[in-house]
């Protein structure tokens, strides 16, 4: 049987947006089921301690910047730093992950596209027509998804998600959880590799 691992996140995170390949790379060499896991960060961060960027001290702002840069070039990608429609309200954009999960579909090849069109092509992901262009060009039903992205179904799949999230320990985007361990943001997925590599148990803060 396949490995598990709970794959948090949003479409409003570059950090996000930046592991996502090296982290299916990974998930492809290992094997690994993922359950997607997509989560709303205004609400995480409320409940863990974290700020919206605007509220951060500006140094903080200021480095976030330039390490956007540095992992720009470590990764290969070409993405902008302020793209015209972001931040953005991204239920919506994740939710649709959710109704694809739902139906029985694969989110990944939408999942690709939506990240690109946020930080790339600069595309408004809170737009239900931009949103239903991207899924209809990953080859799914995108007027139907974006509908029930809407639904009050998948509104409690998404808080449920967030609740997960507390409950495990995340308080950020990205996230990925192996057997209950949180390793958190892009630059852990090495941290990750190596797990996995190893077959070690998880690891626990101390009582």
């Amino acid at each position: 049987m396949a490995r598990q691992i709970d794959y948090y996140f949003s479409f409003q995170s570059p950090w996000a947006y930046i592991g996502h390949a090296p982290f299916r790379q990974l998930v492809e060499a290992h094997g690994l089921a993922v359950n997607y896991k997509p989560v709303l960060l205004t609400g995480l961060f409320s409940e863990t301690g974290g700020l919206p960027l605007a509220k951060r001290h500006p140094a903080r702002q200021r480095y976030r910047l330039i390490e956007l840069q540095r992992w720009r070039d470590k990764r290969g990608l070409d993405f902008k730093l302020w793209p015209k429609h972001w931040p953005f309200d991204a239920r919506l954009a994740d939710g649709v992950v959710l109704a694809a999960l739902a139906a029985g579909l694969d989110p990944e090849p939408y999942m690709q596209r939506a990240y690109s069109a946020v930080w790339q092509t600069e595309r408004d992901l809170a737009d239900p027509l931009v949103l239903t262009e991207i899924a209809d060009a990953a080859g799914l039903p995108g007027e139907k998804l974006v509908a029930h992205a809407a639904s009050d179904q998948i509104r409690a799949v998404y808080e449920q998600n967030r609740q997960d999230a507390i409950a495990v320990g995340v308080f950020g985007s990205p996230a990925y959880v192996l057997d209950g361990e949180v390793f958190w943001g892009q630059d852990r997925i090495e941290l990750l590799g190596d797990a996995l590599k190893s077959g070690r148990g998880p690891y626990r803060a101390p009582a």
